[in-house]
């Protein structure tokens, strides 16, 4: 019984049941697959169905910023149209205000206006009066100008007759010299008939000449009016060489110490100083313009001129 035993043992066959079992684990796996491939597609469809969510949702919020800031720019629009509104009442308000202060004021400026009227009615009436007299003045003035002008004419011819009375005198007792001469309103020496050379020291020779010149300007002095004030102009005058000593470095000092030592002396013989007037021209106002001897000499020279102060 054993040995039937043992060979009914040997004789069961495994494959069927390992391919159960192989098929059971195919059918499980390829359900697996399945289940995975079927997760996947809803995933996908899911994820699809959020970006377009996403994209819906992106979309309105941009239409909704794009509404804000259009409400923005409206909320900001009407807020500066009520600050203007605003402004506009405000300013409305100030001017009811200042026309009513305006109304109120009308009759104070009214009597301000009458009073200002009558103002400006007598400054009119002075300003014409003023007019008036500033014509007045003008004829006066022009009336003592002309006086005055006549009176200065007289004057100076007064001067023009005692100094032609002067000069007379004086041509009458010097004589007839080629080294003194009148020439226009001026009694001209030559510088030889008082000066040495290159000095301003007076020679025996011109202190008598001057001196019979002060006693005819005293006496003519004595027959001129108080009221006609007159100088005797002394001007010294060089020639163009040019001078340089130790006392004298140019011509115009030369001509300027002859003038005073002219001046002195007729002081000295009792011509008042307040009479008299000392000036230097050097070379510059020469006669004769040309180079030779005769020219050079007639520029070196004292001019007397009985002048009007």
């Amino acid at each position: 019984m054993s040995r039937h035993r043992r060979q009914r043992f040997q004789s069961v066959d495994i494959w069927p049941a390992f391919v159960d079992v192989l098929s059971t684990l195919l059918i499980i796996t390829i359900f697996a697959l399945l289940v995975f491939i079927l997760s996947q597609f809803v995933l996908g469809r899911t994820l699809s169905s959020r970006d377009e969510t996403i994209e819906k949702l992106n979309a309105r919020t941009q239409q909704l910023s794009e509404l804000l800031a259009l409400e923005q720019a409206e909320k900001s629009r009407l807020e500066l149209s009520l600050a203007t509104l605003e402004g506009s009442l405000t300013q409305a308000r100030d001017e009811a205000e200042a026309g009513a202060e305006a109304r109120a004021k009308v009759p104070e400026l009214s009597l301000q206006i009458e009073q200002l009227t009558r103002q400006l009615a007598a400054l009119q009436e002075a300003l014409e009066a003023s007019e008036t007299r500033s014509r007045e003045q003008e004829v006066a003035i022009e009336v003592f100008r002309a006086q005055l002008n006549a009176a200065l004419a007289e004057k100076v011819q007064e001067l023009r007759a005692y100094r032609s009375e002067f000069f007379g005198r004086l041509r009458a007792l010097l004589g007839e010299r080629d080294d003194i001469r009148v020439v226009g309103d001026r009694f001209v020496f030559q510088s030889e008939v008082l000066f040495p050379t290159g000095s301003a020291t007076l020679e025996p020779e011109g202190e008598a000449t001057l001196g019979a010149i002060a006693e005819t300007l005293l006496a003519l002095s004595a027959e001129i009016p108080k009221d006609l004030d007159w100088i005797l102009r002394v001007d010294g005058h060089t020639d163009k060489r040019p001078i340089s000593t130790a006392q004298f470095h140019s011509n115009w000092e030369l001509s300027s110490a002859r003038a005073i030592s002219v001046v002195n002396f007729l002081i000295d013989r009792g011509v008042p100083a307040e009479r008299l007037v000392a000036a230097g021209f050097g070379s510059g106002h020469p006669l004769d313009t040309g180079d030779t001897d005769e020219a050079l000499t007639r520029n070196r020279r004292i001019e007397l001129k009985l002048d009007q102060r």
